[in-house]
């Protein structure tokens, strides 16, 4: 028998997680936990042989709680379950010496294939997340893979809303965060975020929240109506040097979200908005940044507009929302 045991402290997602398990013949689940220091002090009596752990835990986080059980209950195997999509929180919970990572999204499918895998001794990683290197050596953040994604939404609030998921768990994971919105979703993004009880006022103030206006930072991107490669280099590439000052945390890192290029599009330049798109890639490449750029869907729903659509695409690492 297979003795597991599960910390969550939504009691839905343990029970979800336990009767999943113990459809199995092989697996036990000798414990449920909902806390952190409860789940180390468990781990120590238990000497279970795999933990299934979620990382949003009262008392201790479900990473530092990872790293506490490695020491008193060291052959048990982690597997970390969460609701968590950012490429940095999976990193950061693997580094724990966790073998697998879940995202309760596709937990249906993907627990007991992940269950195997992690008490195989190998790793296993999200579908959401899989292809993503989450090898890059500690204290380097600039080899932290470089991401540059792309999310299509169907109207203004959706783009408001995909921003702030960004933004919250960027911030939540110790990175520091530019963002570049126009006028209307900067405004509805700030209320978002205090809505959802992030201190903008107070990230602002340590460095970690950068906002700039997409019409002023395209004026300082471009001669005339021409996007300007030296330019985009100097005040893109200082644009991140700074923020890296504020990055909190062994794994912190800069990220980015908004809407220069998108805008660009909006006003008829799709061949500027392609050319941004490759500066930006180029550019933050260098630094390890984890961009999202957001589109809105109807601006590719013209006729003609489908090899726009494959170009911009054809730049990002990853596509949301959108078939190419």
């Amino acid at each position: 028998m297979i003795r597991i045991l599960v910390v969550d402290d939504y009691e839905p997602w343990r029970r979800f997680s336990s009767s999943t398990l113990q459809k199995q013949p092989e697996y036990q689940v000798i414990g449920e936990v909902p806390d952190g220091l409860e789940a180390v002090q468990q781990a120590q009596e238990l000497q279970p042989d795999l933990i299934l752990l979620d990382i949003g835990l009262p008392s201790l986080n479900g990473i530092e709680a990872a790293r506490r059980i490695q020491k008193v209950s060291p052959t048990s195997k982690l597997l970390f379950l969460s609701e968590h999509r950012s490429a940095d929180v999976a990193e950061a919970a693997l580094r724990t010496g966790a073998r697998g990572y879940v995202v309760k999204s596709y937990a249906a499918t993907e627990l007991l294939p992940a269950v195997k895998a992690v008490l195989e001794d190998e790793r296993f990683v999200s579908a959401s997340l899989a292809g993503l290197d989450f090898k890059a050596p500690e204290n380097n953040r600039a080899a932290v893979r470089h991401r540059h994604e792309v999310a299509f939404y169907a109207d203004d609030p959706s783009v408001v809303d995909g921003y702030a998921r960004f933004i919250e768990s960027a911030l939540k994971s110790g990175n520091a965060v530019i963002v570049v919105a126009t006028g209307v979703h900067h405004a509805s993004l700030l209320y978002r975020l205090e809505a959802d009880g992030v201190n903008v006022p107070a990230a602002i103030e340590q460095g970690n929240f950068i906002s700039l206006d997409t019409a002023d930072a395209l004026s300082r991107l471009t001669v005339g109506d021409t996007l300007d490669p030296v330019r985009c280099a100097k005040v893109i590439g200082d644009l991140i040097v700074g923020a890296s000052k504020a990055v909190k945390g062994e794994y912190g890192r800069v990220a980015a979200c908004g809407e220069i290029a998108p805008t660009l599009l909006s006003r008829g330049n799709a061949e500027g908005a392609i050319r941004l798109e490759q500066l930006w890639d180029e550019i933050t490449r260098r630094y390890g940044v984890h961009t999202l750029c957001g589109y809105l869907s109807s601006a590719f729903s013209h006729k003609g507009s489908r090899p726009i659509l494959e170009d911009i695409c054809a730049v990002h690492s990853a596509v949301h929302g959108l078939e190419c």
